[in-house]
């Protein structure tokens, strides 16, 4: 019997910067994925058929099916927002502060006693 060892690594909590995507693409990506599970999610538990589906999103039918096979190339942002808004999903952005990639403060100057006015 062999012995098989594996290495995991772990991962960041985006997915699309672990596949190496720059960061403010990961994030878009990210967001839209999460935009397009709701929608998946929405219409499975609508049991409507797609063309029905569609015709609510203010979509083609062909435009729903590639939300259904997480084709994330074919929307952007505002659209999927608004497909989401369709169905009657409630959107809401949540923004934190990330690490600091850079010192924001200024340093201060210091002035000479000879560049002080009275």
């Amino acid at each position: 019997m062999t012995n098989i060892q594996t290495h995991v690594t772990k991962g960041k909590s985006n997915i699309y910067e672990d596949l190496g995507f720059a960061s403010e693409v990961a994030q878009n990506m990210l967001i839209r994925t999460d935009l397009m599970i709701s929608i998946i999610h929405w219409f499975q538990q609508s049991q409507m058929t797609q063309v029905a589906a569609a015709k609510v999103l203010g979509i083609t039918q062909p435009r729903l099916n590639l939300i259904l096979k997480s084709d994330i190339e074919a929307f952007s942002l505002d659209a999927l927002v608004n497909i989401a808004s369709s169905a009657g999903l409630s959107v809401q952005l949540s923004i934190k502060a990330s690490k600091p990639k850079t010192n924001l403060v200024a340093p201060v100057k210091k002035i000479k006693n000879s560049q002080k006015t009275a």
